[in-house]
């Protein structure tokens, strides 16, 4: 995402979090008591080949529309049937047409497990996406503070929430470590140019201490760079327009996974 889109987002996100006047204590205890999640990490973790994160997403700020009228939990059925290990969806409303409908129709009509794919901006927010049914949150390092960001990676860990943590370069990868981060996604689209680097993926693939389970997320077009992205060592891509626009969910994971 450009810096541009980046900013005015996160800029809405924040506005929203300074509004929400909820206590966190008891939301936080009502998160603990709530069912086992079905592990998002484990998931990925046991795919037997390059594991697929498939996107329920509806539009993008720089793209407008890519498919306006889909159907969560059919389209979260098509990408179990396809083998994907699993399943994002996008909750923002205002720039990715999102919902917690959304999330929350693709995770019944399916097994897989979820991650809530939005702009995590306050405490209240990782709450949220367990109390909504995710499995897994995001935090996006070039969103937060390194404060945020650890404070946020222990409460989503503290009330049963897998974490994916999203980094663009070396001094965000430094931060997502920092902060024990156990699931590192590389977002290959630039922030500045909005243009997709194979390259940064790769260098930064070489990185990641092998602890963690490395995503490679925006511009997975197909097969060929899926094979391109798991020979520099990635464990699964995180696909969202390719699988939307594909006419054939099924088909087009198929050739993902190879």
């Amino acid at each position: 995402m450009s810096a541009t889109y980046l900013d005015a987002i996160l800029q809405h996100h924040r506005a929203a979090a300074a509004a929400d006047d909820r206590a966190l204590e008891p939301l936080i205890k009502q998160a603990q008591a709530m069912p086992p999640t079905r592990g998002f990490r484990l998931a990925l973790a046991s795919a037997e080949q390059l594991a697929v994160i498939a996107e329920v997403k509806r539009r993008s700020p720089s793209k407008g529309n890519l498919n306006a009228g889909l159907d969560p939990a059919e389209l979260a059925g098509l990408y179990e049937q396809g083998g994907a290990s699993c399943i994002s969806v996008l909750t923002d409303a205002d720039h990715f047409g999102g919902s917690v409908d959304d999330l929350q129709s693709a995770r019944v009509a399916c097994s897989l497990p979820v991650i809530r794919k939005d702009f995590t901006v306050s405490a209240l927010d990782v709450v949220d996406a367990r109390l909504m049914g995710a499995d897994c949150v995001l935090l996006i390092v070039a969103a937060l503070t390194p404060e945020e960001l650890a404070r946020f990676h222990r409460l989503a860990i503290d009330i049963g929430l897998d974490v994916l943590v999203e980094i663009h370069d070396e001094r965000e990868l430094e931060h997502a470590l920092a902060a024990e981060a156990a699931i590192v996604g590389v977002n290959q689209r630039d922030l500045m140019t909005f243009q997709v680097d194979h390259e940064r993926a790769k260098r930064m693939a070489a990185m990641i201490p092998d602890h963690a389970l490395k995503v490679a997320e925006s511009g997975v077009r197909d097969g060929d760079d899926a094979r391109m992205l798991e020979a520099a060592g990635y464990d699964a891509v995180l696909v969202g327009e390719t699988l939307v626009t594909s006419g054939d969910p099924v088909a087009a994971i198929a050739d993902l996974i190879g």
